[in-house]
């Protein structure tokens, strides 16, 4: 009886030490006193060095689409031509261009232009034939002042961004038969309010060139093109 007493107690004072074993990177230290937790085991994580900005001036040209100066074109025309508009559109544009001075990480200011066309058959409400009466044109130009805004980020192939740009666009409306005589009124130089709000990224295949997409609203709605850095 007083064996297995004795057994029993080495046993237990063996389970109450390794009890207070604690465990570091594969190797095991026994501690004595009181118990303390075990230390946690991280792995920081260095900050990654950002390289000291230095400005830059960007150029970028691109295609988008649609043409929204569609929207100009009148649904119909009443009086004495009884006409509606057709539902297709032959565009060309916006050509787009921007050139921008990059003052900071995160911000540029700078100009953007766009040229475009856009066409539309006209039909006699009165008459079943495919073709059109006459065919409207508009072409226009615009130039505004760009903003944009980079997203913090520490890829280098990678630069999301936020375009804000507003200024003035010019229009000339012709309305043409298809011997080309003036079908009705339209105007030349007609100056409107112009914007563009997108939110795009920008793709680096090398420091000093690459390409971007973007979608938002006003000139265009979805954009592409390359992009410069000098």
């Amino acid at each position: 009886m007083k064996k297995n007493i004795t057994l029993f107690s080495i046993l237990l004072i063996f389970v109450s030490g390794a009890a207070e074993a604690q465990f570091y990177g594969g190797g095991i230290f026994i501690e004595r006193g009181y118990r303390r937790p075990p230390r946690p085991y991280y792995h920081y994580q260095q900050k990654r060095h950002q390289q000291p900005f230095h400005p830059t001036v960007n150029l970028s040209l691109g295609y988008g689409y649609p043409n929204l100066d569609k929207n100009y074109f009148p649904d119909q025309f009443n009086g004495n031509m009884n006409v509606y508009r057709g539902n297709s559109f032959n565009q060309t544009g916006p050509v787009t261009g921007a050139l921008d001075f990059q003052i900071s990480r995160y911000n540029s200011i700078g100009i953007m232009g766009t040229y475009g066309k856009v066409s539309v058959p006209y039909f006699d409400f009165n008459s079943n034939s495919n073709e059109p009466i006459f065919t409207g044109n508009i072409k226009s130009w615009s130039a505004l002042f760009n903003i944009m805004t980079y997203f913090p980020t520490y890829e280098k192939t990678v630069s999301p961004y936020i375009r804000t740009a507003i200024g003035i666009s010019s229009r000339n409306e012709n309305y043409a038969y298809p011997d080309g005589s003036k079908a009705v009124d339209g105007g030349n130089n007609i100056t409107d309010l112009a914007y563009q709000v997108s939110m795009g990224a920008r793709f680096n295949f090398s420091p000093n060139a690459g390409f971007y997409l973007e979608a938002g609203y006003g000139r265009y709605i979805v954009n592409g093109g390359l992009t410069f850095r000098f």
